[in-house]
């Protein structure tokens, strides 16, 4: 069976570690990348199914990651997180599926919230015929 490959962005050490271990057991393949930069690097050279992201990195946010993977390609769906202020996380996730986002989770989510998000993604390219990445929409 071919797994999933994820890329999960996230800055928290603890929760990118809880993270990672949710992803493992459920049988997906993940890559950590630290920060926004990191994560550019990986999308760069490796495919993935799906991209897990925070919105508030220190080197470069999550919205930056987002506009840069619009521009890909083949572009994999993205997961944008945020755990802010509940405002600025309300406007910051907006603003994250207008760059792109594929679906949004407000911090703190369950481990269940979280896991069927993922399964959904992924599931949908999995569908598609396309499990590493799918092309990008034409831009205007």
């Amino acid at each position: 069976m071919v797994r999933s490959r994820i890329l999960l962005v996230e800055d928290d050490a603890m929760l990118a570690r809880t993270l990672v271990e949710l992803l493992q057991r459920s049988d997906y393949e993940v890559a950590l990348a630290k920060q926004g930069r990191e994560a550019i690097e990986r999308l760069a050279r490796e495919p993935f199914a799906l991209v897990i992201s925070d919105i508030f990195m220190p080197d470069s946010d999550g919205l930056e990651l987002l506009d840069h993977i619009r521009r890909l390609p083949m572009r994999p769906p993205v997961l944008a997180m945020s755990g802010s202020s509940t405002a600025r996380i309300g406007g910051m996730l907006k603003v994250a599926v207008a760059l792109g986002a594929t679906r949004t989770l407000s911090k703190p989510f369950t481990p269940a919230e979280f896991l069927s998000t993922v399964g959904q993604l992924v599931g949908a390219e999995v569908r598609r015929g396309s499990p590493a990445a799918r092309p990008s929409p034409t831009a205007p």
